[in-house]
């Protein structure tokens, strides 16, 4: 059974529909890209799987339970922890208040803390900082990290390479094997095509609002119709 099951999902702001019958699965212990250009629906998707938007069409399961009608704060209890678009972080907080500020239980905070360290050391060495203090990369191995600490099934990352230098995006993008590895699953939308397929194991191509391929990243690696999403055709 898919730790996600999305099927034939519809997505409208207003008139406009924004997402369009997509289905898409994510099993326990991968990583599954979401590639598609600005505007394609990936930032929707999101959205919708943590409650954000509502959709008009279409099921979610999640670890064998179906989503609707549950809010928001109860799918993050359930296991689904969210890294959104624009990073977030608190900016008057230090590193490790931002992080023990989102602790699913406080008895343990101090060693999710760690374990976070563990994973970006950056953050380590910067967790008396403010927010507002750190780099754009910093900022997003913090939201990251925060959206860990919730101890999270299914970790969604919503573009996280944006704005980003092409080294701070490796540094942050290659963090995605690492989480994986500890026991969280990923849902990665991503527009860095090459380094979203080198870190997952499966794709998923929106265009327009529809998946219009599918596959293992190996597959897809040189797959036109990748070329056609993003350049918008």
């Amino acid at each position: 059974m898919a730790l996600l099951d999305i099927r034939n999902l519809t997505a409208r702001y207003g008139q406009i529909t924004a997402l369009r019958d997509a289905s898409i699965t994510v099993n326990a212990g991968e990583a599954v890209a979401l590639l598609g250009a600005n505007g394609a629906g990936k930032s929707t998707l999101m959205k919708t799987l943590m409650g954000f938007v509502s959709p008009s069409e279409g099921s979610i399961e999640f670890d064998g339970k179906p989503l609707a009608g549950v809010s928001t704060s109860s799918r993050a209890r359930m296991g689904l922890g969210y890294s959104p678009e624009g990073r977030r972080v608190f900016p008057g907080m230090t590193v490790r208040e931002n992080l023990e500020v989102a602790a699913r239980d406080s008895r343990n905070a101090h060693m999710k803390v760690a374990e976070i360290f563990g994973i970006f050391p950056a953050l380590e060495q910067k967790q008396a900082a403010l927010g507002w203090q750190l780099s754009g990369g910093q900022q997003q191995m913090l939201a990251i990290g925060r959206a860990l600490m919730t101890e999270p099934k299914l970790l969604l990352l919503d573009e996280p390479s944006l704005g980003l230098s092409p080294i701070l995006t490796t540094e942050v993008l290659d963090r995605v094997r690492i989480i994986v590895s500890r026991g969280t699953a990923v849902l990665l939308a991503e527009q860095n095509v090459a380094k979203a397929l080198s870190v997952c194991n499966r794709a998923y191509v929106l265009q327009v609002g529809r998946i219009v391929d599918e596959g293992p990243t190996d597959t897809l690696r040189d797959n036109p119709v990748i070329r056609e999403a993003f350049l918008g055709g």
